[in-house]
């Protein structure tokens, strides 16, 4: 036998020698029991050493593709199937959607990163990063973040709650999932119109039928055909932004009552608030009698992180704990408890304090580049709290022109068509500026308005 290679500089030899001869292994150029050369001969001929012959013989018998006999050497292994149909000639990467030459990315999902407070949990990371909290954590969570939760959206949001009530998810999809198997399929659920496009999917995905609310500029309006539970965004819908007004929050709280209903409340970035003054929430109003409370840390710390929380009423506790109670942990211990530490030490206080200054600079910073960059006919809509906002288009722009336009100066903007389930009679483009820095929001706007005006 005789073996050939002709080495390159980006690999180690004795990997080139293996991935060698275990290609001419499956694709059956060298055949079952057929003996190798010696250590020394092949090292002769290919003029290396001994020992990278030695660790790519080495690595062939660990992975099964040769075996030896003492004294004898090494001989190919058989098989009894082929374990390569074809070489592939090219790998296939995923793709983002997103074009290699965008340079402002305004998607409502990013937040500040450089904000972060690195070191204090990067602190809080090696003091729980041990032996005693490598297990899996309950089910529903760890008791000293459910405790500590507890206690927050009282003092931010006047929800008064116990630990019990408070579960701990990766996030809104996942925890609306774990509702949904508990409520089960025969469930009927409002959404509003527009709304959450990830909300429908994960109510449909699980079998339960959906009913389109339309929004007013109060928020969502009362369901005029029978469903059982509301799944509304009431700080700050989502995508359109207004703030549900008290008289709104009222109603949809008394036909719960009226009609035995639940309500989902989302209060997906409630923290960020900048005009008017704060206005309850519906679980503060309902005092969980009716209403479930949705909370995450996505957009006040890192969506990487992969933290939401949901709050049950008193009466959903017991079945929902029995129903779910053959399941396992979906987010890591030591976060969680990270999470509580940073939350018990005043910590998270002080970097949501620090982020609502950051956050309200840089949406008076995309205001008013649109407003020296934009004639009237672009309409700025639900300014108010959030880290986003949305634009009206004049009638001579649609908008897929308008997001085509965008991304050929190098800019990605997001469609709000796709947040309706009925259609859209108006054509809106939703920007987001968490995490983009002031300049590059002034320097991306003007790029919008070189090409859309």
């Amino acid at each position: 036998m005789e073996l050939s290679i002709i080495f390159t500089g980006n690999l180690a030899k004795y990997i080139q020698i293996y991935e060698e001869i275990k290609h001419a292994i499956i694709t059956k150029k060298l055949l079952a029991h057929e003996q190798l050369p010696s250590k020394r001969a092949l090292a002769l001929t290919l003029n290396v050493s001994v020992h990278t012959i030695k660790e790519a013989y080495e690595q062939l018998l660990a992975e099964g593709y040769i075996y030896s006999k003492e004294r004898s050497g090494y001989f190919i292994a058989p098989f009894e199937f082929d374990w390569l149909q074809q070489v592939p000639q090219h790998v296939s990467v995923p793709s983002n959607n997103i074009p290699n030459n965008i340079q402002f990315d305004f998607t409502n999902g990013h937040v500040d990163n450089e904000a972060f407070p690195y070191a204090a949990w990067h602190k809080l990371i090696k003091k729980h990063f041990n032996s005693n909290n490598l297990s899996t954590s309950p089910w529903e969570g760890e008791t000293t973040l459910r405790t500590e939760i507890a206690r927050y959206v009282e003092r931010s949001r006047g929800v008064s709650c116990d630990a019990s009530q408070v579960f701990i998810y990766s996030g809104t999809q996942s925890q609306l999932q774990a509702l949904c198997h508990f409520l089960g399929s025969a469930t009927r659920v409002g959404l509003e119109e527009p709304g959450f496009k990830r909300v429908r999917a994960v109510l449909q995905q699980c079998g339960l039928s959906t009913e389109a609310i339309p929004v007013d500029y109060s928020g969502v309006t009362l369901p005029a055909t029978p469903i059982h539970m509301l799944y509304t965004t009431p700080a700050h819908q989502f995508p359109l932004g207004m703030i549900m007004t008290i008289e709104r929050r009222v109603a949809l709280l008394q036909w719960a009552n009226s009609n035995a209903g639940l309500i989902i409340e989302d209060d997906y970035d409630s923290e960020f608030r900048y005009k008017g003054l704060p206005i309850p929430s519906l679980a503060k109003m309902d005092q969980l009698q009716r209403v479930i409370y949705f909370g995450t840390f996505s957009k006040t710390l890192l969506p990487s992180l992969r933290i939401s929380y949901m709050i049950l009423p008193k009466s959903l506790v017991v079945p929902f704990m029995t129903f779910q109670h053959e399941q396992k942990s979906v987010v890591s211990k030591v976060d969680q408890l990270v999470l509580a530490d940073f939350l018990a030490q005043g910590l998270f206080d002080k970097h949501l304090a620090k982020m609502r200054t950051i956050y309200r600079k840089k949406q008076q910073a995309l205001l008013t580049a649109i407003s020296t960059h934009f004639s009237n006919e672009f309409q700025v809509i639900g300014e108010k709290s959030g880290l986003h906002i949305v634009i009206k288009l004049p009638q001579h722009l649609t908008e897929s022109r308008a997001i085509q336009l965008a991304q050929e100066v190098g800019v990605q903007v997001y469609p709000c068509s796709t947040s309706y389930q009925n259609g859209a009679n108006e054509t809106m483009i939703i920007i987001g500026y968490g995490g983009l820095t002031l300049q590059q929001i002034d320097e991306g706007i003007a790029l919008l308005a070189s090409v859309w005006q």
